[in-house]
């Protein structure tokens, strides 16, 4: 299934992924820093939901209290708890 999430406090406005079987899978970045979020997006590629949320959650980005890894993870957990 593919999923939407609006992020807040980020240069990217928008996440589009997809959850397989666990699985992260199709992450895309809307706006942000195009390089380092397709980087990201290969990186998480294929690995299981929780731990891509272990890895990415809490980064900040300069003084802001997230940045866009940490939104994926955000988005990763809104939708594990509505599973």
């Amino acid at each position: 299934m593919q999923y939407e999430y609006k992020t807040k406090g980020t240069c990217s406005q928008r996440i589009f992924f997809e959850v397989e079987d666990g699985k992260v899978k199709n992450v895309s970045f809307v706006g942000g820093c195009n390089g380092n979020l397709k980087g990201i997006s290969a990186l998480v590629e294929g690995m299981d939901v929780d731990a891509v949320i272990a890895r990415l959650e809490g980064i900040h980005c300069g003084m802001k209290s997230t940045s866009c890894p940490d939104q994926l993870a955000t988005a990763l957990k809104e939708i594990s708890a509505n599973a």
